[in-house]
């Protein structure tokens, strides 16, 4: 992704700060920056955080594997500075995640949701950022809470599937940039949405086009759809 990010902000004829790896001081780089860009990893978001609220300095957030207590501080950073913090900065996956909630919205809770994802044989985190996302979506449109009505890891005899919960089916392999694919099963019929993502230079293009706008907002919390003005 950093090198995605690289040639996205020099086709976009903006100029690059600099960067930083794990071992790094990441306050020199947001203090010569007008926003910045995180695609690194859940342990290293608080003190960036705090850097960039120290410097008052928008902060676009791509790194997925978040949890609870990762929203809480983006909370409440989103009260000094400008935060956009998204699962995926594809401009496709934001408009799928759309037509997720409206079809999750429309159609009754006998339609069960599945969400199918596949990643490269490098990926760390389960499900995807991307397909939490997926599911947020789709929780939203039914209104109910995604952590107390979603299945993960199926095995062995588990049951007949629980009427109403959001699905996750998670595979690895190869290259694959992402896939995600999300199931709407019907009474003898289904919807499957998908996208795939061909190249990581989507994301990396999307995140730029997010920083942009993020630099003429101000503080709060922001996702692409905002950007998108959807």
């Amino acid at each position: 992704m950093g090198q995605a990010l690289v040639a996205a902000i020099s086709e976009a004829r903006l100029e690059l700060a600099g960067g930083v790896d794990k071992d790094d001081d990441v306050a020199g780089l947001i203090a010569a920056s007008d926003v910045l860009v995180d695609f690194s990893s859940p342990h290293a978001l608080e003190a960036t955080l705090d850097a960039c609220i120290a410097a008052h300095k928008p902060i676009v957030i791509g790194t997925t594997g978040l949890e609870e207590r990762h929203h809480y501080l983006i909370d409440d950073a989103a009260q000094d500075i400008a935060v956009l913090q998204t699962g995926n900065t594809s401009v496709g996956v934001t408009m799928l995640a759309v037509l997720v909630r409206e079809a999750a919205s429309r159609l009754g809770p006998d339609w069960d949701i599945e969400i199918v994802e596949m990643h490269h044989n490098k990926k760390v985190d389960a499900p995807s950022g991307t397909a939490m996302l997926l599911g947020e979506a789709a929780a939203k449109g039914r209104n109910i809470d995604l952590a107390a009505n979603s299945e993960r890891g199926r095995d062995g005899i588990t049951g007949a599937r629980q009427t109403g919960t959001i699905g996750f089916a998670s595979m690895r392999g190869g290259t694959v940039a992402g896939d995600h694919s999300v199931i709407l099963a019907g009474n003898e019929e289904s919807i499957t949405l998908s996208h795939r993502a061909e190249n990581r230079a989507i994301f990396a293009r999307g995140a730029v086009k997010a920083a942009l706008w993020l630099t003429q907002q101000q503080a709060g919390r922001y996702t692409m759809t905002d950007v998108l003005e959807i």
